[in-house]
């Protein structure tokens, strides 16, 4: 028996191109989140689909764009306090509740990995 990856229990890439247009309005619409998100929305979209994509099994799309994702020291210039850790998590929770993945294994799995990131994100008090 084949081990599906998350990103295939979770419908490829268009649940991820789904996941990312309906997370950002989200997060532009935040006063805590807003401000850390400035420039091109495309670009910081399609930047995250890269990084879902391969953080789920998809294909090391961001890697092979970037290098090694790293992406604690690439957000060290952004003041990430614990209250805006959450802030994105639980922005994400509603994303993948809305597309009604949450209750899908993938889902899960999806955000139980993203669970483990935010934390490690948090680079201010």
């Amino acid at each position: 028996m084949e081990i599906k990856t998350i990103y295939d229990q979770i419908g490829g890439e268009e649940s991820i191109r789904k996941i990312v247009d309906t997370f950002y309005p989200k997060v532009y619409e935040n006063d805590l989140l807003s401000p850390l998100f400035e420039g091109d929305i495309n670009e910081i979209k399609r930047k995250q689909w890269m990084f879902l994509t391969q953080l789920t099994g998809g294909g090391a799309l961001y890697s092979e764009e970037f290098g090694p994702p790293n992406m604690r020291a690439r957000h060290m210039p952004f003041e990430i306090t614990p209250v805006r850790a959450q802030a994105w998590l639980m922005l994400m929770h509603e994303t993948l509740t809305e597309t009604g993945l949450i209750e899908t294994d993938g889902g899960k799995a999806l955000f139980e990995r993203l669970g483990h990131i935010a934390p490690i994100m948090v680079n201010s008090q």
